[in-house]
C-alpha cells in the first residue's frame, strides 16, 4: 500500500509540485472530476441531437426553461449544503448520486420514446428542417409536430435536466475543493484537479464517437459514471490538511464586509462557520445565498463576470449547433460530430492543464489569467464577422475553451479562495447556477432577437458580441486586482 502511494506521488509529482498531505484530496478531486465530465460529455451529444430534432428555432426557449428550471432546482442544493446535521462531503455525495439516478431514469424514457418513433418521420423533420435553415439569415426551422407530445417532453426534460446536471454537480465540487484548498495550493493544484475534468471530457466524447449506436444506453454509462464520482467524492476532505494560520484583519481599511471576519477565522478553519451551526428555517437557507451576494460588492463583480462569460459563450454555442444542423442530415452523424469537436478540443485542453496551468497562475496571477479569454473571445468574435465559416467558428471554438480551461477557469475558482465558507457553498453555487442560467437565457433571446426579429446575419450578430467582450475583460481586470488586495491581507499572521 505504501508503495502504490509512493509511486503515485512520484508520478503526479512530475507533473505538478503537491506536498504528502495534499496527494489524498487531490486524487480524489481529479477523479470526481474525471467521472463527472466523463458522464456529461456522454449525454451531450444525445442532449443536443435532441434539441436540433425539435427544431433550431426552439432553442431559446430551452435555454429560457433551463433558466426556469435552475431557478427552481438550484437553491436545493444550497438547502443540502447547509444542513446542520450533514457534512458537507455527505451533502455532495447525496447530489452525486441524486444524478445518477436521474440519468436511470432518463435512459428508460428515451429508450421508449426512441423504440415507438418513426424512423420515416424522423429523416422527414431533419430534411425539412435542414433545409428552412440559413446560417446567414432567419432561422425557422420546421415544426416538430409531427411528433408525440410525449416525444417533445422527454427530450425537453433531457436537455434542461443534462444542463442542470453539468451546472450543479461540478460547481458543488468545485466549492468542496476550494474549502480543502487556500490560495497558495490552489495556484499550484487546480490546473491538475481540471485536468482531470479534461480528461473526462476527452474520454466521454471518444466513447460518445465508438459507441454511438448506442443511442439511449449511452445514459445508463453516464450514471454509472456519476456514482463513481460520487464514491471520488468521499476522499476530498480537509481533514489530514495542516491548520491554516489564524488571519488577522483587524485595523485595515478599505475591505468589504466579507473580509472583516477576523473574530470568525477560526470557525471557517475548522470547516464550520457562525451561520452555518445555527438551524435556519429552509426558506431562509434557499435566499440565504442571494442574500450574500448582494451584501458583497467583490461577489456581485463576480457575477457580473460569469454572466458576461456565460453570454459570449452561448453566442458560440448557439453559431456552432446552426452550423452543424445545416451540414448534417443524419442524427448518428450529428452525434458523433459534436463527441468528435469536443474530443479535439479535450486534447490540446488536458495538455496545457497539465503542463502550463500552473506556471501561469503562479508567475502570471489572478489577473492575467482571468483577463485572457476576454481578451481571446473579442478577437473571436471579430475574426468570425469578417469570415463567418464553419472553419473559422470551429477555430474560434477551439482557442477559446483552450484559452477558457487552461488559464482563466482556474483562476476564477481561486476568486473564491479569499471568502468566506458560507460564501464558497452558498454564495458561489448560487453564482455557478443561476447567474450561468442567466448568461445562456440573455444571450439566446439576444441571438433571436437579432437572427429572426432583425433579420442579421451572422457577421452582423458576431459584431454585437464585441461590446460585451470589453466589458468582461474590465470586470476581469478589476476583480483580479481585487482578490490579490484580499489576499495580502489575509496573509497577514495574527500579532
Amino acid at each position: 500500500m505504501v508503495t502504490v502511494r509512493s509511486r503515485i506521488e512520484w508520478i503526479v509529482s512530475c507533473i505538478v509540485t503537491v506536498h504528502p498531505h495534499e496527494l489524498f484530496p487531490l486524487i480524489h478531486s481529479f477523479a470526481c472530476f474525471f467521472f463527472i465530465l466523463t458522464a456529461y460529455f456522454v449525454v451531450l451529444p444525445l442532449r443536443d441531437e435532441g434539441a436540433i430534432s425539435l427544431g433550431l428555432s426552439n432553442l431559446p426557449g430551452l435555454f429560457a426553461g433551463s433558466l426556469v428550471l435552475t431557478l427552481v432546482a438550484a437553491p436545493i442544493s444550497t438547502v443540502i449544503f447547509s444542513l446542520p446535521y450533514l457534512s458537507k462531503g455527505k451533502a455532495l455525495l447525496i447530489i452525486h448520486r441524486f444524478f445518477s439516478g436521474s440519468l436511470v431514469l432518463f435512459f428508460i424514457l428515451l429508450y421508449v420514446t426512441s423504440f415507438g418513433s418513426s424512423p420515416s418521420v424522423s429523416k422527414v423533420l431533419v430534411s425539412q428542417s435542414i433545409a428552412t435553415v440559413n446560417y446567414d439569415g432567419p432561422n425557422h426551422s420546421a415544426s416538430s409536430g409531427s411528433h408525440g407530445w410525449f416525444f417533445i417532453s422527454v427530450r425537453i426534460s433531457l436537455f434542461l435536466w443534462v444542463a442542470l446536471l453539468n451546472l450543479v454537480t461540478i460547481s458543488s465540487t468545485w466549492a468542496r475543493v476550494i474549502d480543502v484548498m487556500d490560495n497558495e495550493s490552489g495556484s499550484r493544484l487546480f490546473g491538475f484537479v481540471g485536468a482531470g475534468a479534461t480528461l473526462g471530457q476527452l474520454f466521454g466524447s471518444l466513447f460518445a464517437i465508438g459507441m454511438a449506436r448506442l443511442g439511449p444506453f449511452l445514459l445508463l454509462f453516464a450514471a454509472l459514471m456519476m456514482e463513481l464520482a460520487a464514491q471520488s467524492s468521499k476522499g476530498i476532505t480537509r481533514d489530514i490538511l495542516p491548520e491554516p494560520k489564524e488571519l488577522s484583519f483587524i485595523g485595515q481599511p478599505g475591505l468589504d464586509e466579507h473580509v472583516e471576519v477576523d473574530k470568525h477565522s477560526k470557525a471557517y478553519s475548522s470547516g464550520s462557520s457562525p451561520r452555518s451551526s445555527v438551524m435556519m428555517p429552509p426558506l431562509y437557507v434557499i435566499f440565504d445565498g442571494l442574500r450574500l451576494i448582494v451584501g458583497s460588492t467583490y461577489l456581485i463583480h463576480i457575477s457580473a463576470f460569469l454572466w458576461l462569460s456565460a453570454v459570449v459563450s452561448s453566442f458560440f454555442y448557439l453559431q456552432k449547433v446552426t452550423i452543424i444542423a445545416t451540414t448534417v442530415a443524419s442524427s448518428l452523424d450529428r452525434r458523433r460530430m459534436f463527441a468528435q469537436i469536443n474530443s479535439f478540443i479535450a486534447i490540446f485542453i488536458l495538455t496545457g492543464q497539465l503542463t502550463v496551468t500552473g506556471h501561469i497562475l503562479t508567475v502570471a496571477g489572478v489577473t492575467a489569467a482571468i483577463c485572457a479569454t476576454p481578451l481571446v473571445a473579442l478577437f473571436n468574435t471579430m475574426a468570425i464577422a469578417l469570415w463567418p465559416t464553419w472553419i473559422m467558428v470551429a477555430i474560434s471554438e477551439t482557442l477559446r475553451k483552450v484559452v477558457t480551461y487552461v488559464v482563466t477557469r482556474p483562476g476564477r475558482e481561486l476568486l473564491f479562495t479569499v471568502v468566506s465558507q458560507d460564501e464558497k457553498y452558498k454564495a458561489k453555487v448560487c453564482i455557478d447556477v443561476i447567474v450561468q442560467r442567466l448568461g445562456d437565457a440573455t444571450a439566446a433571446g439576444i441571438y433571436k432577437l437579432l437572427v429572426d426579429v432583425l433579420h442579421k446575419k451572422a457577421s452582423t450578430v458576431a459584431l454585437y458580441a464585441v461590446p460585451v467582450c470589453l466589458l468582461w475583460m474590465v470586470t476581469a481586470f478589476y476583480l483580479g486586482r481585487r482578490q490579490s488586495h484580499l489576499f495580502k491581507y489575509q496573509s497577514v499572521p495574527t500579532s
